[in-house]
């Protein structure tokens, strides 16, 4: 059924202190069934102090693509959520994956939002969505695909950065359509 559907958030992380602890108050009262896998690439300040064993962390190669590759591999569900560290996430995310993914979706993201205002972040964030619309999205739209083909797919490319965007760019080339749903991530307007 709809809810019996397990998926695995997988959370690339480095040094992490100031995003860690709101992230995981998220992560506790979100509702729908989840496997949640920290993927720290070596992180030096009190991030995994901060975890303890509240959640699961596995030790990766450092970088965001071989992080991600990485606990991609551990992971037990047929879905799988890919998420920055400082992302609000939209509480029926589980609902809204899952109902995308019974209907056939193959692979999407969310709607951006930026908690910051003013005309360049607007800006900013109708361009973001226009262009996952269009099937390239950034990886702070919380890209999900199924399993089986992120795996056939060989994973994020190994790029130092804009690794999201080129699997996006990789995604696109098959033809698969992008889900883009409803729901809003936001976006730590800082970066």
């Amino acid at each position: 059924g709809l809810f019996g559907m397990k998926i695995t958030m997988i959370l690339p992380i480095y040094n992490e202190s100031k995003t860690i602890a709101p992230m995981m108050e998220q992560l506790d009262r979100l509702p729908g069934d989840w496997e949640i896998l920290f993927a720290d690439g070596g992180s030096t300040d009190d991030t995994l102090v901060q975890i303890g064993s509240r959640y699961s962390v596995l030790r990766c190669p450092k970088g965001r693509a071989n992080q991600m590759n990485y606990a991609a591999g551990k992971a037990t569900s047929d879905v799988l959520w890919f998420v920055h560290c400082d992302s609000i996430l939209p509480t029926d995310a589980h609902a809204q994956i899952s109902a995308a993914v019974e209907k056939g979706a193959k692979w999407g993201c969310f709607r951006i939002g930026f908690d910051r205002n003013g005309l360049f972040m607007a800006y900013n964030t109708i361009m973001s969505n226009f262009r996952a619309r269009r099937g390239t999205p950034f990886g702070d739209q919380g890209i999900w695909v199924q399993k089986d083909l992120f795996d056939s797919m060989g994973g994020f490319p190994d790029l130092p950065i804009m690794e999201d965007y080129e699997f996006s760019r990789q995604m696109n080339a098959t033809g698969i359509p992008i889900c883009q749903l409803p729901g809003r991530i936001v976006t730590s307007g800082r970066r």
